[in-house]
């Protein structure tokens, strides 16, 4: 049975690549099954081995694509190299009309887009306790190299500054232990409608 908080808004959550924002929401479906669900973008990019199309993202010509923005049916959309990645309002509108409470993970390019619509959503901002802890956390995952951490690290300087806006998020969270962190996304999620 599922455990649906009394708000029912797409919950937006954002922060700096490694700052641990995949393991807090994987953390909050484990723990909360049937009730969570991650929104699956739009993309022109092909499959990558093991993707499957409508799980891991829809994927979709570039045509396909720019008829569905060109429609507005895109809540947020980005190109990142060649591809084209977007949050699709009807992905959204059907998980939710499925009970769910839906989740986005989302940069801060998309965090603005989604603002300037008026779109109804929660807006969560997961921080790193500091730039040294996050360059530590990047460096150890072993997964970049220095070219891609220095981008990472400038990135992260942005969306940290873009963060201090106010109003922009209805909370901030310091992803300094993971529990304590996991305890704030909860009770965040779960309060109840102000």
């Amino acid at each position: 049975m599922p455990n649906l908080p009394p708000q029912r808004k797409p919950l937006v959550i954002s922060g700096p690549s490694g700052v641990g924002k995949g393991t807090l929401y994987n953390l909050l479906f484990e723990r909360n099954p049937d009730t969570f669900v991650l929104s699956v973008s739009h993309t022109t990019r092909g499959p990558r081995p093991g993707e499957q199309d409508g799980a891991h993202y829809h994927f979709v010509t570039k045509e396909a694509f720019l008829a569905l923005k060109e429609k507005g049916g895109f809540v947020e959309s980005a190109q990142f190299g060649d591809n084209l990645y977007g949050t699709s309002k009807q992905t959204i509108e059907e998980q939710g009309a499925k009970g769910k409470i839906v989740v986005l993970d989302i940069e801060m390019e998309g965090v603005k887009q989604i603002k300037a619509t008026g779109f109804p959503a929660r807006y969560v901002f997961i921080a790193p306790p500091s730039e040294e802890v996050l360059e530590k956390r990047l460096r150890g995952r072993g997964t970049d190299k220095e070219e891609s951490i220095l981008k990472r690290l400038a990135q992260a300087k942005l969306e940290l500054e873009f963060a201090k806006t106010p109003g922009v998020h209805d909370k901030i969270i310091v992803n300094n232990d993971l529990e304590t962190a996991y305890k704030e996304l909860v009770d965040f999620v779960y309060a109840p409608e102000a």
